[in-house]
């Protein structure tokens, strides 16, 4: 059977039964999606619920614990069969079946943790489905790529992915990138030609392929293969599925993590040893009495909850960013944003309105000034008019794909906006484009392309070829040879030099230029001309001053940054002076004579000589995404962590090289949003400063975790440390080695008193002044800053406090359950306290501790279970609490609060920043 490469278009229609006019029709969409399937490639499947559950056991802490279960099952059965000790026997099985209990409340928060963050980042991905333009039923329809089948009429135009294999039927200048199935960078022109014999895929000029990337043009394919069947979908079942690598932040604790594990083990050998050579011997008898100590050293020296709340707060991160229109494509880019310091944008549309409209334009010598604001078609032009189409007004109109439609009693616009600008005009001076083409027919496009900055189209008209050409004046200029004045072309260098500083002059008045040129060509060189030729030797006809006012909020949201030591950069293709007045009216630069690099400037700088530029220069005009790449680069250079914007296809590899790179979500091409890190969903410039303050935000609450956490684990390993080396003779009716802490103690305090106020900070707002600090070093640990100073001396103090409030019970004559319970409320209560103190960097006086309602809710949640397991009889028989007289509660809430409030209040006095 003859491939479809080797058909022709009209042979391939009439095999999938498919009218090019109409399309396929529901019932054959129906039927091909059920003979193909969807158009996706098959994903590596999620763990099944069950693996999720079972995960957690094998974690290295999950099976220290369960060889704890292990040991107190064989303790309980040697005291009950061997010893004759019930008691021992009774208290050694419930301590079993707690732990147990403890290990299946751990599996179950780290199920549901992880089940819900699958459902965040799922809903996420499909906040960033896309989609294609088909023809079905007779209408063009947008709908998602997912439900493309075989036999589908698909349209693609510039910018756009190529979603499934097609056979190109149509096609307008289509040049296609297929560098994921070629290896060539290069663009390849795509026609509708049937091609005989066996031809390799890179030569296959009339097939286009599922991944590719539309760089020019546009076309119209019958979809010839979909999901699986592609070229795509052969090369996925080739390649083996990768795992999703950590981020930066995950590295640095997962080896935290595992330094702490091998500290834990060092402290439960010698715990063990020392416990061994206290006893004097190596009996069932002996290592029973110091396995419980060394078991909860294991479990205290271990923040075992880190990994699962670090990925918690990021997808938490995440998902209020994306209600906030931010889109974040990877957790790791959440922590990125945090370290931005430069904010490379574009200009139209994301410090604009993107709303342009026409207020001044020259042609054949005149001037006219419109009124009129937006995208309703009416408005007075100053000046006279020819009663007759003027050929700047015919070719503003004609040059020009895009258009503005009534609808429910509202003008809105369709295409781009620069081109529905030059449409309002047409209409306002009654130049229509479907009149015009009563007479005129347009016969070939060229469309617009980055480097050229130009488009025209070549219409057959009543006497002959017209050539219309519509671009930057500049360029415009480059390759034109005269200008129409007073219906005469003047060849001269005056009128050149009166056309320039008329281009200036708009410019001055922060009006993008847009020029309008023409000639006459013969009918050979409009079918068959080459581009480069027809767009020379031009005749402008004029220039349109196109007013696209800045976003108020923009203004603000450029100080902001800069107060947070972020530079803000303009990237334009817009002439100088107008990149630089609107940058001057939102606060991008100070002075109206601020330094402008061009495009052409950069051209002639090497590397070096742009390096040693980059930084002080806030505006670029004039300017090609390879320039972009290169500003990028430098910038990275000097150790600046930079963000890009874009939104066209040409912008997708200076988004890649940027450290975060950013889509607009509604005007941005495919190809750009695949490139990017952060999708603008409302292609606005605040959503990125909101989307910086939430990196620095989630950062910072996972800074301030961390700390809590291992302000924790020092209190605790400390507490039990300084009982197993000073606590060597019997006090009162407590026995010498008894430890300071029950492992099922330690446990409770893990996994409810700490691990659930923790989780609540990351929910936590930004401090106030997050947004006038400095942008943080991505490779600065996170423990930095005195960090560790802090836990090292707030966690000794919190560990020495448990350890005295153990001994000073001893001493008042408490049993060892009533003193252990002392010591386990002053710890529990020690660390409440200083989960608000966590918050901040600075103090606990800093922050209004009523700003987080969920950490106040587990605080109350966490203080009020700890003490009533001290008061309920089960828990006094699983866990070894005691009912403590009712003076005690008091005491061992308020006097625990002392250190945090004592430290915070001598550090808010004599700014001590090692506390």
């Amino acid at each position: 059977m003859a491939k479809f490469y080797q058909q022709t278009k009209d042979v391939i229609l009439k095999q999938f039964s498919v009218d090019q006019k109409t399309g396929l029709s529901s019932s054959q969409v129906q039927q091909a999606r059920e003979q193909y399937g969807e158009n996706k490639l098959s994903e590596k499947k999620a763990d099944p619920y069950w693996k999720v559950f079972l995960k957690s056991f094998k974690e290295p802490i999950v099976l220290v614990l369960l060889g704890a279960v292990l040991l107190s099952f064989l303790s309980s059965f040697y005291a009950f069969q061997v010893q004759g000790n019930p008691k021992h026997g009774q208290e050694s099985l419930y301590e079993a079946i707690a732990i147990l209990i403890l290990i299946f409340i751990n599996a179950i928060l780290g199920f549901w943790q992880e089940i819900s963050a699958r459902k965040s980042l799922n809903a996420l991905k499909e906040m960033n489905n896309r989609y294609s333009q088909v023809l079905r039923d007779g209408d063009w329809q947008k709908i998602p790529t997912v439900e493309l089948v075989v036999g589908d009429i698909l349209k693609v135009m510039m910018g756009d992915f190529v979603e499934t294999d097609v056979r190109w039927i149509e096609t307008d200048e289509l040049q296609v990138i297929e560098s994921h199935l070629t290896g060539e960078p290069d663009a390849i022109p795509k026609n509708t030609e049937a091609l005989q014999g066996t031809v390799e895929i890179g030569d296959q000029a009339n097939m286009g392929f599922s991944g590719s990337t539309v760089s020019n043009g546009q076309g119209i394919g019958l979809v010839v293969a979909t999901g699986e069947n592609t070229e795509l979908g052969n090369i996925a079942r080739l390649i083996q599925s990768v795992d999703v690598k950590d981020s930066p932040l995950q590295t640095t604790i997962n080896k935290l993590t595992k330094i702490l594990m091998k500290f834990s083990a060092g402290i439960v050998v010698l715990t063990f040893v020392i416990g061994i050579i206290r006893a004097g011997e190596f009996s069932i008898n002996s290592i029973t009495s110091v396995l419980s100590t060394s078991i909860a050293l294991a479990v205290a020296s271990i923040p075992d909850a880190l990994p699962a709340v670090l990925s918690i707060v990021l997808t938490i991160g995440a998902a209020k960013m994306a209600k906030n229109k931010g889109l974040i494509k990877s957790l790791s880019s959440v922590e990125t944003l945090g370290s931005t310091s430069y904010i490379c944008s574009d200009k139209t549309g994301t410090l604009t309105k993107n709303e342009m409209t026409v207020t001044k334009f020259y042609e054949n010598g005149n001037f006219h000034e419109v009124a009129g604001l937006g995208y309703t078609p009416t408005g007075k032009i100053t000046g006279q008019l020819s009663p007759q189409p003027s050929i700047f007004l015919s070719g503003a109109v004609l040059c020009n794909e895009a258009s503005v439609k009534e609808v429910d009693g509202k003008f809105k616009p369709f295409g781009n906006p620069t081109e529905v600008a030059l449409n309002v005009l047409g209409q306002k001076a009654n130049v229509i484009k479907d009149e015009l083409l009563q007479t005129n027919r347009i016969v070939r496009t060229l469309p617009f392309t980055s480097s050229r900055k130009m488009m025209s189209v070549i219409v057959k008209t009543a006497t002959g070829y017209l050539l219309y050409t519509k671009g930057a004046p500049d360029v415009l200029l480059r390759n034109s040879s005269g200008i129409l004045v007073n219906d005469q072309i003047d060849n001269s260098d005056l009128a050149k030099q009166n056309f320039n500083q008329i281009v200036s002059d708009y410019a001055e008045q922060a009006l993008r230029t847009l020029a309008v040129g023409y000639k006459e060509i013969t009918q050979a060189a409009a079918e068959t001309g080459n581009v480069s030729a027809l767009e020379t030797d031009l005749t402008i006809a004029g220039v349109a001053g196109i007013i696209d006012p800045p976003r108020e909020e923009v203004k603000y949201s450029v100080k902001t940054l800069n107060d947070a030591n972020i530079e803000v950069v303009m990237i334009t293709g817009d002439h100088e002076k107008t990149a630089r007045a609107i940058a001057y009216d939102l606060g991008i630069v100070k002075s109206k004579s601020a330094r402008v690099i061009k495009g052409i400037d950069i051209e002639t700088m090497t590397d070096e000589q742009l390096f040693q530029a980059v930084v002080g220069v806030n505006v670029y005009a004039r300017v090609t995404p390879e320039h972009k790449q290169r500003i990028v680069k430098q910038l990275q250079r000097h150790g600046q962590i930079v963000a890009m914007t874009g939104d066209g296809v040409n912008d997708a590899p200076a988004l890649r090289v940027a450290d975060i790179g950013i889509a607009m979500g509604i005007n941005g091409t495919e190809v750009t949003k695949d490139s990017a890190d952060l999708i603008l969903l409302d292609d606005k410039f605040t959503t990125i400063e909101n989307s910086v303050k939430s990196g620095r935000t989630i950062y910072a609450n996972i800074k301030n975790f961390m700390r809590h956490e291992l302000t924790t684990n020092v209190a605790e390993v400390l507490a039990l440390l300084l009982g197993l080396f000073f606590f060597n003779q019997t006090v009162g009716d407590i026995p010498a080695a008894t430890p300071t802490l029950t492992a099922l103690m330690v446990l409770w305090v893990n996994m409810v008193s700490d691990a659930l106020p923790s989780f609540a900070l990351g929910y936590d707002v930004a401090e106030s002044d997050i947004m006038k600090e400095k942008p943080r070093d991505p490779n600065e640990s996170i423990l930095a800053n005195h960090t560790w100073s802090r836990v090292l001396i707030r966690g000794s103090i919190m560990g020495a406090m448990v350890y005295i409030a153990f001994i000073l019970a001893a001493n008042l004559g408490m049993n060892r359950n009533e003193a252990q319970t002392v010591a386990f409320l002053t710890l529990v209560f020690g660390q409440l306290w200083h989960v608000f103190d966590a918050r901040s960097s600075r103090t606990i006086f800093r922050r209004n501790p009523f700003g987080n309602p969920r950490l106040v809710m587990a605080v109350l949640f966490a203080g009020i279970a700890s003490v009533l397991v001290t008061i309920i009889p089960f828990f006094n028989l699983v866990m070894g609490t005691a009912q403590l007289p009712t003076y005690i509660y008091p005491l061992v809430i308020i006097i625990p609060a002392l250190p945090t409030l004592l430290l915070s209040g001598l550090k808010e006095i004599f700014n001590i920043k090692i506390w």
